[in-house]
């Protein structure tokens, strides 16, 4: 197919609007999949991806069109994740393409990641087509949707088509858009090979198999080429499309997006954004890649076996592969063994990559709680950056502490905007201003610290306005805040694991809560257990798990009260040299069952 006929487009939205579905139905009205091979979320292939509803990994699909005009084209599609802990697979996307179909949902309108998205695309220079999806329900509300378009993206809602993937309406009239709105790849003068990797997967069999948009030159079994940035040469053995399966074809000219296996053994030799190029004549200098992407969320992930943890290694290895934004090292703790401390790019990032460790690498691992990156600045000067409470230097040397804060945009119905902004003080962020999107909704941003937006604060959103609230964040650089180190001593101990760097306002409420799980699965010793949270030498927080007692005094069946006084003094000194020589073994289950409740 020539380049003028090729077109690559992406499909971006908010989660939930409907990217999948108008997805099924391209590849059903182009024909690239047949009856038999229909299913609901066919681009969606993994287990979680289903059971979630939600995309989590980006997936290319070339089909086959006859426009109106009688010719024929080939378009490239990439369908893209919407959550916001995806947005770094949505740019590696929109990297490979030159335009996007925008998706707004009816009923919703505009969301907090479309407009994170939208700002993507246009950093890209890509051509937005605005589809108004899911018109046919029968709360959608076209004008005020087509009004957001103008206002708050900017986009004249003349542009926009109507349609509902649903039901099937408008899909030809989108095809012709993508047809004739979007432009065909630029061409390059000169054939030298330059080629893109913008995802890979590793197979047992094949080894890695890299993704590739082809931007000049040709690709084809048999090239030598070489990968720009480890200047390592190989010979391409296979290329393809994908249909949404993979098929093989005899090349991979310019414009056109496919997959290629090379001899490619291991995970650490490709890089996500790395360029390919011709071994015998290469490129004088890579195409511009990904941003290098930062985790904003570390985790220590421990395998329950102490001996799977080499499995665990590989693993992650071909995780990281698939997943560029994941990373990880090799880290100790003397509560937990031998594991890995990994950074993600937020919590429902973490959440997916243990599970699909669990399940695709069949590992029994343990999370620890969620730290952020902060920023120590010593007395002498020095700045340090730690992700792990156990590297924290002793407060006596610390200058001040400096928390990661974020830029958050929530969108809330109006008469949820007391109760929201309530919501952001407790979490110790500040409102920077608040903007009404219509008549119904209102736009908040606020300034607040990462670490606090990690657990619950998505989930307390969505309860607050009863599902209508969206949110989004961008980094916004570090503050000095007053932060504190919260040790958990169990019969004076210190206990790694549960160690956090909290706000001195919130170290006592965090400390008695952990304590308090803790007293319920610490098993009984034969003397008494201290649980104390403390911040230096300060205890905050206390719990006793208590003695398990044996009746001394049984035996004693009558006569004066000063001999069972006796037994009863007897036993307490033993008690009190056991304590003195005894070590508390915590169980494993215990550490799960606190790191759950977390």
């Amino acid at each position: 197919m020539s380049i003028e006929r090729t077109r690559n487009f992406c499909i971006i939205a908010h989660i939930d609007h409907g990217k999948t579905t108008l997805s099924d139905r391209l590849l059903e009205s182009t024909n690239t999949i047949s009856e038999r091979q229909k299913e609901d979320q066919l681009l969606d292939s993994m287990d979680l991806e289903r059971e979630r509803g939600i995309t989590i990994k980006s997936h290319p699909v070339a089909m086959k069109y006859r426009a109106d005009d009688g010719l024929d084209y080939r378009l490239n599609l990439m369908d893209t994740p919407g959550h916001v802990d995806f947005t770094y697979e949505v740019s590696r996307s929109l990297a490979a393409c030159e335009g996007a179909l925008l998706i707004v949902d009816a009923a919703q309108g505009v969301e907090a990641q479309t407009v994170a998205n939208v700002h993507l695309a246009t950093k890209q220079n890509l051509t937005i087509i605005p589809v108004i999806n899911k018109i046919d329900l029968p709360n959608a509300d076209l004008p005020s949707v087509r009004k957001q378009l103008e206002d708050i993206l900017a986009i004249p809602a003349d542009e926009a088509i109507h349609a509902s993937a649903k039901a099937g309406i408008g899909i030809h009239d989108i095809l012709e858009a993508i047809v004739t709105r979007m432009p065909a790849p630029p061409k390059n003068t000169d054939e030298v090979l330059r080629a893109l990797v913008f995802d890979s997967v590793f197979d047992g069999y094949r080894g890695v198999i890299g993704y590739v948009r082809v931007f000049s030159g040709r690709l084809a079994p048999g090239t030598p080429v070489k990968l720009m940035s480890t200047n390592k040469n190989y010979e391409i053995k296979e290329v393809g499309v994908f249909t949404p399966k993979m098929f093989a074809t005899p090349e991979l000219s310019s414009g056109d997006v496919g997959y290629f296996i090379a001899n490619i053994k291991t995970t650490a030799e490709i890089k996500i954004g790395d360029t390919l190029t011709d071994a015998r004549k290469p490129a004088t200098e890579p195409l511009p890649g990904f941003q290098e992407v930062h985790p904003m969320v570390y985790s220590g992930i421990y395998p329950i076996n102490t001996a799977d943890f080499e499995h665990l290694k590989a693993a992650m290895g071909k995780l990281q592969l698939n997943d560029a934004a994941f990373a990880f090292s090799s880290e100790s703790s003397v509560a937990l063994g031998f594991g890995f401390r990994c950074g993600f790019l937020g919590l429902l990032h973490m959440e997916i990559i243990i599970e699909r460790l669990r399940r695709e690498y069949d590992m029994d691992i343990i999370s620890t709680y969620p730290s952020v990156i902060y920023e120590v600045l010593k007395t002498n000067g020095k700045l340090l950056e730690v992700d792990n409470p156990a590297n924290l230097p002793d407060m006596s040397v610390i200058e001040e502490i400096r928390e990661p804060v974020v830029e958050c945009f929530v969108m809330v119905p109006n008469e949820n905007i007391g109760d929201m902004m309530q919501l952001i003080m407790e979490k110790r962020g500040s409102v920077e201003h608040t903007e009404s999107l219509d008549t119904r909704r209102v736009m908040i941003t606020a300034t607040i610290p990462l670490n606090e937006i990690l657990v619950d604060f998505h989930d307390k959103i969505k309860t607050l306005t009863r599902g209508y609230g969206s949110m989004d964040y961008e980094p916004k650089g570090y503050r000095a805040s007053n932060l504190v180190k919260l040790d958990l001593l169990v019969n004076g101990e210190p206990v790694d694991a549960f160690s956090s760097i909290v706000h001195r306002d919130k170290a006592e409420y965090r400390g008695r809560m952990i304590a308090a799980k803790l007293k319920e699965v610490i098993p009984k010793q034969l003397y008494q257990v201290a649980i104390q949270a403390a911040i230096g030498g300060k205890i905050v927080a206390r719990e006793s798990v208590s003695a398990m007692r044996k009746d001394v005094t049984a035996k004693c069946y009558g006569g004066d009260i000063t001999r069972k006084r006796k037994l009863l003094e007897k036993q307490k000194e033993g008690k009190k040299r056991m304590k003195s020589i005894g070590s508390v073994n915590i169980p494993q289950e215990a550490f799960i069952q606190v790191l759950k409740t977390n």
